[in-house]
């Protein structure tokens, strides 16, 4: 399965989440990471929601400093998701690396609460730190929790309880600074609490634990035959499993199919402006008052929440080439609302569909992809492989776009970015079209 493939492979057996002949919509596994991303996310996007307005306007954060600024965490992330892939690969135990992850996140928000702008910064450095860690071993576990024609599905499903915890982070966020005295340091301190919490529900209802070894390829030999040293007659001695290491990780780039979707993941992350950004920019060209702007993100996740779950089995059906790149279309539309539009009442709205459409229709189909085309014992490394190279691109975006805007203004920043991403969306609706002769993927 690739982009574009919508078949399911032949001699697939009966899974789990088969019952009574009937297919179960998700497994418990799905449900149940869902529910601790949806309670992460409500403190992650809490804290989120208001950074921006607090960096900029509150500690007087240049766009450029505040540029760098989100880039790094978007580098620290990306640098440590390669790790975390690997380490749940090598030790065979996806929830433990999870938990590492989803804990750090937790242990850092204290560190919110010192005010400083070096406290703050290495409080976004670990949290980023555990979102590496995590993300990788999460995603190896939903998409070996689902048959391989349903893996869009058990993301949207995912993705959309995700969704549900960042639509109600902001709403809390907002809610507390319009009632707590201490205004952020109290949006800080509940959002801590609250992540704790996402660790308790990963400890006792992720089901978890060292993961057998994968069964061997149809294509490889269990089994081969040698002479034995003493006897000389010749027996069958079994294959030994290959190390899930960091060797064989960068491998799979050796894969075509692989390496197409790596490389497409990094030219578009290099011109997906940072949600940041957005919001300022939404800020700034509409008028949107400074105290409804941390319900900005709310928009977004609506959207998100909404059509997750049909986009991803929308992509299960009509093949997830289309999906991917209808949602990179829709991003291009809204930076042309932002740039050419007329400032009126329901221009915020528009541009915010549009942005919650693009994460619906690209943040669980790049996972289903990359999980259809690399061998289980690598799961959690070859997801790891692909986010990373997006998450580092997208980190040199920031920068850029920072610097462009600190250059140049707003608009003429916004303007390079949408030509950039309609080039890169050209050439990536190339590099993944179906072979014209066959009908099937590349």
């Amino acid at each position: 399965m690739y982009l574009a493939d919508r078949s399911t492979p032949q001699g697939a057996t009966d899974t789990p989440d088969r019952v009574r002949g009937t297919v179960r919509a998700v497994s418990p596994t799905v449900l149940a990471l869902g529910t601790v991303s949806l309670v992460t996310d409500v403190s992650s996007e809490m804290v989120t929601a208001v950074l921006p307005l607090y960096l900029v306007m509150g500690l007087g954060l240049s766009p450029l400093g505040f540029g760098m600024l989100d880039g790094v965490q978007n580098g620290v992330s990306a640098l440590v998701q390669l790790t975390g892939g690997h380490l749940a690969d090598r030790v065979r135990n996806h929830k433990l690396v999870a938990g590492i992850g989803y804990g750090l996140s937790a242990l850092c928000k204290p560190l919110l609460l010192v005010g400083s702008l070096g406290a703050l910064g290495a409080a976004l450095a670990l949290d980023r730190v555990g979102k590496g860690l995590r993300t990788a071993p999460r995603d190896a576990l939903i998409s070996l929790s689902a048959p391989p024609d349903r893996q869009g599905r058990a993301f949207g499903v995912h993705r959309a309880m995700d969704t549900t915890g960042a639509l109600l982070g902001p709403v809390l966020a907002f809610l507390i600074l319009g009632v707590a005295a201490g205004g952020y340091d109290a949006v800080f301190a509940v959002s801590g609490c609250v992540a704790a919490l996402g660790v308790l529900v990963l400890l006792l209802f992720v089901p978890g634990g060292r993961q057998a070894p994968a069964p061997p390829p149809a294509s490889v030999p269990e089994a081969v035959s040698v002479p034995n040293p003493v006897s000389g007659v010749p027996e069958d001695r079994p294959v030994p499993e290959a190390r899930a290491d960091l060797r064989a990780a960068f491998g799979l780039l050796r894969t075509r199919r692989l390496r197409v979707l790596f490389g497409c993941a990094v030219l578009l992350g290099l011109t997906t402006v940072s949600d940041a950004f957005l919001y300022l920019l939404v800020q700034r060209r509409t008028g949107v008052d400074e105290q409804l702007f941390p319900l900005l993100p709310l928009g977004t996740a609506t959207v998100f929440l909404l059509l997750a779950l049909p986009l991803g089995r929308l992509a299960d059906r009509i093949g997830r080439r289309a999906v991917f790149l209808a949602g990179h279309a829709g991003l291009l539309v809204a930076y042309g609302l932002l740039l050419w539009a007329p400032a009126t009442p329901a221009l915020p709205y528009l541009v915010l569909v549009l942005h919650g459409a693009f994460y619906a229709a690209t943040d669980g189909v790049l996972p289903a992809a990359v999980a259809a085309v690399v061998p289980e014992r690598l799961r959690a490394s070859g997801i790891a492989l692909v986010g990373t190279g997006q998450a580092l691109a997208r980190f040199c975006c920031s920068l850029a776009f920072g610097a462009a805007w600190a250059a140049w203004g707003d608009g003429p920043a916004l303007a390079a970015a949408a030509a950039g991403l309609a080039c890169c969306a050209a050439a990536c609706g190339v590099a993944l079209r179906p072979t014209p002769t066959t009908g099937v993927p590349r």
